[in-house]
């Protein structure tokens, strides 16, 4: 009996012992990873319209459609796909998810991201942002890995985990201008030499939690394109709206105890 087998035979029993409950109200659900009926309901997702060359949303009474930020600086990504918009729940399972410990919630998350995929090229390879290793100590895990896993494990793309790496642990950014942030971060990923053949030519998907000012997705891009990537496309659970970011790295993150 296969390991895939044995937990669907057992879930059942699982689910009997210890009910699967709603992540963020707790309330009883029928099955899970999964949001209850009403908390999936508060859910914002990615529409029309959108910036071209990002996706950013834009203003119904917009004439233009590409959004400013891409106008005055062009940038080298493919686009970039958002499972959601960063409202209250997805901050909720966001700060849960990356500094509370519920790392659950990344089948949860991955599934949603890969609903978005759906069009990519099947032989894309999917890239996590990378944690410096002081900051992967203090947290015990990647969430962007664990999303990385979780997205694969549903369309099938191969994974390099490893491909990027941060070479100095850099502060928090919030309250820092776009300006600021790019600057900050400039120099502080790299490609891995182990990588650079396995990524010539080819697109690759750079997968992270939240994306709030592109900061550090910018300059991963940036480095993997360098490296010989043919093409880089962002993929991100949650998308926070531009006149948020400014207040924090993941805004929210100040409200929960030790997660800095």
């Amino acid at each position: 009996m296969t390991s895939n087998t044995l937990s669907s035979a057992l879930r059942p029993l699982v689910d009997f012992v210890y009910p699967p409950r709603c992540p963020l109200c707790g309330e009883g659900i029928a099955a899970g990873p999964g949001l209850c009926a009403a908390c999936w309901d508060t859910l914002e997702f990615p529409g029309e319209p959108a910036c071209m060359r990002c996706q950013t949303p834009l203003s119904l009474v917009e004439s233009d459609d590409i959004c400013h930020a891409c106008r005055t600086t062009p940038p080298r990504h493919s686009g970039i796909v958002a499972a959601v918009l960063y409202n209250d729940p997805a901050r909720q399972l966001v700060l849960r998810f990356k500094h509370g410990g519920r790392i659950g919630l990344a089948g949860l998350m991955g599934r949603l991201i890969a609903a978005r995929l759906s069009g990519a090229p099947e032989d894309a390879i999917l890239v996590p942002v990378p944690l410096h290793r002081t900051r992967l100590w203090l947290r015990g895990y990647n969430q962007s890995a664990l999303l990385t896993d979780a997205i694969a494990r549903h369309n099938g793309h191969a994974v390099m985990v490893d491909a990027l790496q941060r070479t100095r642990h850099t502060p928090k950014l919030g309250g820092l201008g776009r300006t600021a942030r790019a600057r900050t971060l400039r120099g502080a990923i790299r490609v891995r030499r182990s990588a650079t053949h396995a990524l010539a030519g080819r697109d690759v998907i750079l997968i992270d939690d939240v994306l709030t000012s592109g900061a550090t997705t910018g300059e991963c891009a940036r480095v993997l394109l360098d490296a010989g990537a043919g093409s880089v496309r962002i993929a991100c659970f949650a998308r926070v709206a531009e006149k948020s970011w400014a207040e924090n790295e993941t805004p929210g993150t100040i409200t929960i105890p030790g997660a800095a």
